[in-house]
């Protein structure tokens, strides 16, 4: 057979699907004329689509030295650099393919595609809309388009570009998926689901459409259906341990799961994801010198603009530097002002966005870490299997929310003796309870801070009562124990935080059902930090959740002098408000019972002297408190760290 009949025969093999008859003859080829660019073109093709991408790099890559104006064969070599996950090669490739070719559309749209993976936004939008310009009616030039603004910030455009990539493509399973994303982004939370389920009809398998259909779930407060999506999932991939964590996460919210349900899902978590990497583990060499200047790492994706954020930036400002060398390992997806002032507090600061595990281990290995310390547990963004390898002598969790990792290879974590009563709960933990002298939190209210105003009931007449957490934690027996509130203060309304649509709907028929008036009911949006505030203006009290309490949000809600009452939980994320009122000495706006919270709201409620002095004198209280004292947080937790090493230094060594 002659060459250009083997070309063609090996052609239509390939282009049958005949993969390996097609290489076959391609090989052939090859043995004859070893410098043949179409065959070694095509060989590098065959190996991609088979998953051979080493060698589907080799033959790619040797085509175009031999042909270096081979436009095509540099964008599928740049396609090759993606599935190995060489991004910068990928656009160097894709590059060399446009410049070879400045009409390639797929090119430009491939480009794009890469910048935007890098986070190049600008430059992604312009290749983008240069591959429209060139080919208007391609669908992937749209969706990738629409995955550029989205991450912009851009969402109106971001749709926009979606749909029209619908329009041209209705089974296009990524504009699908991509557009679920921006109308969660926009808060359009009934329109997410149905795109997501959507999605799901297009491609029954896809893990991610399930993973974020539990999500927008969850923030509708539907948690079984949240558990259920998380469920689905993990039966499709159950390796796959982000979704894993979404699950057990969504668990503290759930009033059906008690603290030692919660332990054993996060037990199940660690056995499944954690227990298997323990054969990565290497020795430490660090020097057991137990008053030596200790070298603490933080990991976290929340060195930003994060309630964690603000909740861990006293400690880091205060951290006495003769005694501590600190790094902050960041694993920031939207990096902003905040991160910035972290970046310059630190002593070194690394981000580990995008990196694998094991690279992270081995760095932290490489830069000597005394104390490595979790400040994600289970929420988006956690490492935690980089603490499964132990690449720190001592490990410890903390900040993300009280509870557990159930990682035995982490040592510690950090509480206060209101959130974990010594003795008590301790079962019900992975890892060590160390408990700080007085505070979990220590609350940073930031800039732009309204002022505190008078109490609204004064002039309305009427007492608002209020909630502004998230609303995942607001659940039916939530809805319940304030309905027997609002009856028993009969001048009284709510003002609660929940998402518009059919979440609006399901609390005011659980009102109406429990005999209050669905005027009685007002919803407010999310809104930036400065506006969310003065939305305390309006509320006279608070009401926590349960069995999740508000933490942050408790926290803003005294910062602006509103006392939030709470129902002490059986969980330790639901005794956050005992926490915070024991720390501002006023444990007496703590119920015991459903029955002592109802009689407690009407007492309170009645007293508008007591909440106006309250109202007036909160902030202050907080100043004064051990909730804002910085230095005195940084003092504790420091002398909890020594405490670790020191325990460390006394184990034997061989």
């Amino acid at each position: 057979m002659s060459v250009p009949q083997a070309l063609d025969t090996a052609w239509k093999y390939y282009q049958a699907g005949q993969m390996q008859q097609a290489e076959q003859l391609y090989l052939q080829i090859l043995q004859e004329h070893p410098n043949h660019v179409d065959a070694l073109h095509l060989l590098g093709l065959i190996a991609g689509q088979t998953g051979r991408y080493d060698l589907a790099a080799d033959y790619l890559m040797t085509t175009v030295r031999l042909k270096p104006d081979f436009a095509a064969a540099h964008n599928n070599l740049g396609n090759v650099f993606i599935l190995q996950g060489k991004l910068q090669e990928a656009v160097d490739s894709f590059r060399r393919a446009v410049s070879s070719k400045p009409g390639f559309a797929d090119a430009h749209c491939n480009l794009g595609n890469a910048l935007r993976e890098q986070g190049h936004l600008d430059e992604a939008v312009a290749s983008l809309r240069e591959a429209l310009r060139l080919r208007p009616d391609s669908a992937p030039a749209h969706n990738n388009l629409g995955s550029a603004f989205q991450q912009k910030g851009q969402l109106v455009e971001a749709e926009g570009s979606l749909r029209q990539a619908l329009r041209l493509k209705p089974d296009y399973v990524d504009a699908s998926y991509n557009l679920g994303i921006v109308l969660s982004a926009q808060r359009r939370l009934d329109e997410a689901v149905v795109q997501y389920q959507e999605t799901l009809r297009l491609k029954p398998d896809h893990v991610e459409a399930y993973l974020n259909l539990g999500n927008v779930c969850k923030d509708q407060g539907r948690l079984d259906d949240a558990l259920a999506a998380y469920r689905a999932a993990l039966r499709i991939k159950p390796d796959a341990a982000h979704i894993h964590s979404n699950l057990v996460l969504a668990l503290n919210y759930h009033p059906d799961y008690d603290a030692r349900a919660i332990q054993e899902a996060y037990a199940r978590w660690s056995q499944q994801h954690a227990e298997p990497l323990k054969k990565l583990i290497r020795a430490c060499a660090n020097r057991p010198d137990p008053e030596r200047r200790l070298r603490i790492a933080y990991v976290s994706p929340d060195f930003c603009d994060h309630p964690v954020g603000h909740n861990i930036w006293p400690l880091l400002r205060n951290h006495d530097h003769d005694q501590v060398e600190i790094t902050l390992y960041a694993n920031v997806n939207d990096a902003d002002t905040m991160t910035e002032l972290f970046r310059k507090r630190a002593d070194r600061w690394c981000c580990i966005t995008g990196w694998p595990d094991e690279k992270v281990a081995q760095r932290i290995r490489q830069d000597g870490i005394d104390i490595l310390v979790d400040l994600a547990l289970h929420t988006s963004g956690n490492r935690l299997l980089v603490f499964a390898r132990k690449p720190a002598p001592v490990q410890v969790t903390f900040a993300g929310y009280p509870g557990s990792t159930g990682l035995s290879l982490i040592d510690y974590r950090l509480t206060d003796p209101y959130l974990n009563p010594p003795g008590l709960t301790d079962a019900f933990y992975a890892e060590e309870s160390i408990r700080l002298p007085d505070t979990f939190w220590c609350y940073e209210p930031g800039i732009d801070q309204p002022l505190v105003n008078d109490l609204p009931a004064l002039k309305s007449g009427v007492i608002t009562l209020g909630c502004l957490n998230n609303f995942c934690k607001v659940n039916d027996g939530c809805l319940v124990l304030w309905a027997k509130v609002l009856r028993a203060v009969p001048q009284s309304r709510l003002l609660l935080l929940v998402p518009p649509g059919r979440a609006r709907d399901q609390v005011l028929a659980r009102l109406e059902e429990q005999g209050v008036a669905a005027e009685r009911a007002e919803f407010a949006h999310r809104l930036p930090r400065a506006a969310y505030l003065r939305r305390y203006h309006q509320i006279d009290l608070g009401l926590d959740t349960l069995p999740y309490n508000g933490h942050t949000t408790s926290l803003d809600a005294f910062w602006m002098g509103v006392p939030v009452l709470t129902l002490v939980g059986k969980t330790v994320v639901g005794r956050a408000g005992w926490s915070q009122l024991s720390n501002l000495g006023l444990q007496e706006l703590a119920a015991e019972t459903p029955e002592q919270f109802v009689a407690l709201a009407a007492r309170v409620a009645a007293d508008l002297p007591r909440l106006q002095e309250l109202r007036a004198t909160l902030r202050e209280r907080m100043h004064q408190s051990p909730l804002m004292d910085g230095k005195r947080f940084a003092r504790n937790v420091e002398q909890a760290f020594r405490q670790m090493w020191r325990r460390w230094c006394e184990q034997p060594r061989d």
